[in-house]
């Protein structure tokens, strides 16, 4: 019996198909002389994308050709499944049941499995369905099958799967491509016409000065020769030149003050809102004078700061600072200053405790932009820096977007998504904390709020306030 099953492996082996480890179905031969299933093959040649090799050796073969169905070896293939089943089934009557140490002849199919005929008659089994071991056995098998040809479908459904989403990625990055650069391009465009329209705005200027500048030397020259003209036609003319100096002289504010111009940069408030981050001002921090909101994420003046304009360098700055400290990564913030008509915000470094109710006024260590009322105008200015322009309207709402490594503090028009200026090259050691301050206030005024944005808000209504 031992000889019998040793022969009979020995023939599985020569039967089995080396992809699937089963019997072979609709077996094939390729040209190196091994031999599989007809559908493990066409699967795995599909899945190797062009190299047509053979799943055991490797060879390539020289004909690319499908094979046919080796009938010889199929014909093989059932002789070898009859003679498992027979030794299987002799190797069966062998078993016996380990309770009434009878032979196992029949097959429960409520528990799915096999039992002797005293079992079959106990209480345990009486209920249940039973079939003889030799019936069982087929219709068990015929699942297997169903089953194995439903899971090759499924595979085949599989790669079919995979090669479709292959496709799609590739199409996908393309498209993806595509659009950054469309992206670059129309960014590109944008930049060669705002650089265009500050050159021509530059051209403009320098005309108007050099009007304005000849203008002033032909004056000279006429005021130099009425120096020398006799007393009598000196006062005949006198009115007519008095009058041109004083309309050349008046020139003087409109050419030597520079208007900040707002050149949009598109998608520039977008990029900057993955670094929006979520701050609060510390209480603790705030000047006597000021009065921060109980959520704390406003600030406002009290009636104690009454101040006539002047440039935050030139007074005493009341100031509150932010809870949190940064000191590394990159980080964005909004402030809402629509209700102020003067205001001034940036960033503290390094970061040093102070005592409450003392005024800050170590200038060295803040850069700040701030905001003066001079009459009807309205003048942006930076400490440190060398900004002093009068804009047209009042920006109500102001990005502050900090990168700690690379030393930069940049401020942002959010409401026109433009460039108001920026501080690089800082050489940051310590923490930087925001730094925020309602005012000065103008005499005679209600002070308004300073207020931290959400960092999921929008631009709304209060940002086209008007103060």
């Amino acid at each position: 019996m031992a000889a019998a099953v040793e022969r009979l492996q020995k023939l599985q082996k020569e039967i089995t198909c080396g992809v699937c480890q089963s019997y072979f179905s609709d077996p094939v031969t390729i040209g190196c002389g091994h031999s599989f299933c007809r559908t493990c093959l066409s699967l795995s040649w599909r899945a190797g994308a062009g190299a047509f090799s053979c799943p055991e050796c490797r060879q390539v073969p020289q004909v690319r050709e499908f094979p046919a169905v080796n009938r010889r070896l199929a014909q093989l293939t059932e002789v070898g499944k009859e003679l498992s089943c027979q030794v299987l089934h002799t190797t069966e009557q062998q078993h016996q049941c380990t309770t009434h140490e009878k032979g196992l002849k029949l097959f429960c199919e409520d528990d799915q499995t096999s039992v002797c005929v005293r079992c079959s008659q106990s209480p345990e089994h009486g209920a249940h369905m039973l079939s003889p071991i030799e019936e069982a056995a087929p219709r068990c098998r015929e699942k297997l099958q169903n089953i194995l040809a439903q899971v090759g479908k499924k595979v085949e459904e599989a790669e079919t799967l995979l090669v479709q989403e292959e496709r799609f990625a590739v199409d996908w990055h393309s498209m993806i491509t595509r659009e950054y650069c469309k992206l670059y391009q129309f960014l590109m465009e944008e930049e060669s016409r705002c650089h265009e329209r500050i050159r021509q705005e530059q051209n403009a200027r320098q005309d108007m000065i050099c009007q304005y500048r000849k203008r002033l030397q032909t004056l000279v020259v006429d005021l130099q020769e009425a120096g020398h003209q006799p007393n009598l036609d000196l006062l005949q003319d006198v009115k007519q030149l008095l009058g041109r100096s004083e309309s050349v002289l008046a020139l003087r504010a409109k050419t030597v003050t520079r208007e900040l111009r707002e050149y949009p940069i598109p998608g520039t408030i977008e990029m900057l809102n993955q670094f929006r981050v979520d701050i609060t001002m510390d209480p603790t921090s705030a000047s006597p004078i000021l009065t921060v909101s109980e959520d704390l994420k406003s600030v406002k003046a009290t009636e104690g700061w009454q101040v006539e304009n002047k440039h935050p360098a030139d007074s005493n700055l009341h100031i509150v600072l932010a809870e949190q400290a940064f000191s590394s990564g990159r980080h964005y913030w909004e402030v809402d200053v629509s209700q102020l008509p003067q205001w001034v915000l940036g960033i503290h470094s390094p970061y040093m405790k102070r005592k409450r109710g003392r005024n800050m006024n170590p200038w060295a260590i803040v850069f700040l932009l701030g905001c003066v009322k001079k009459e009807n105008d309205y003048y942006l200015q930076t400490f440190p820096g060398s900004l002093n322009h009068r804009v047209k309207d009042p920006i109500p709402r102001v990005g502050v977007y900090l990168e700690y490594t690379s030393g930069s503090v940049v401020f942002y028009n959010v409401l026109q998504c433009s460039l108001i200026y920026g501080f690089h090259a800082i050489s940051f050691t310590k923490p930087v904390k925001p730094i925020f301050s309602p005012g000065p206030p103008l005499l005679g005024t209600e002070a308004g709020p300073m207020t931290l944005c959400p960092v999921n808000s929008h631009l709304s209504a209060c940002c086209y306030s008007s103060l």
